[in-house]
């Protein structure tokens, strides 16, 4: 039976922190595969050299995206990001919604003054009442949360 090899602490820190690099071996760059400093696991490193060998080397935008496993816009993208941001440009950014989108400050008051005149009123009663009133579907555990202040509400500017 054969044994599973356990990860290194260095692929579990990328993990943790997000700089994995989810296709390590379309990586192809010469110093990859040659030079063990370079880590193709590492995406941070991967898209900085990528970066850097159309910058310094002048290595062309295709050449560099089929070396180094991206497509076009994606060595585009990193290019954007890195003269906005530098290094931190090339970190992954969080992914997915990152704030309530719904629950606006007119409708939080809203069920503020539902309850306060009504103290007994259920979060299912108020989740309905949101949905007749703004025409939202709200999930019951989202307007606690934003009721009780653990999630701020969003501002709307």
């Amino acid at each position: 039976m054969a044994r599973l090899k356990k990860p290194d602490q260095k692929t579990l820190e990328l993990k943790r922190t997000g700089t994995l690099n989810p296709r390590p071996d379309a990586v192809s760059d010469a110093l990859f595969q040659e030079n063990p400093f370079f880590d193709s696991k590492d995406l941070l490193q991967v898209r900085y050299e990528m970066l850097r060998r159309h910058r310094v080397e002048g290595v062309s935008i295709v050449d560099v995206a089929s070396r180094f496993g991206v497509s076009r816009p994606t060595v585009y993208q990193a290019q954007a990001a890195f003269q906005q941001a530098g290094l931190s440009g090339l970190l992954p950014k969080q992914r997915g919604p990152k704030e309530g989108h719904k629950l606006s400050p007119e409708v939080i008051e809203y069920v503020r003054t539902l309850r306060a005149g009504e103290p007994g009123l259920t979060t299912l009663t108020c989740v309905h009442a949101v949905q007749e009133k703004f025409g939202i579907a709200v999930h019951r555990r989202s307007l606690e949360r934003a009721l009780s202040g653990k999630k701020k509400p969003r501002n709307l500017v």
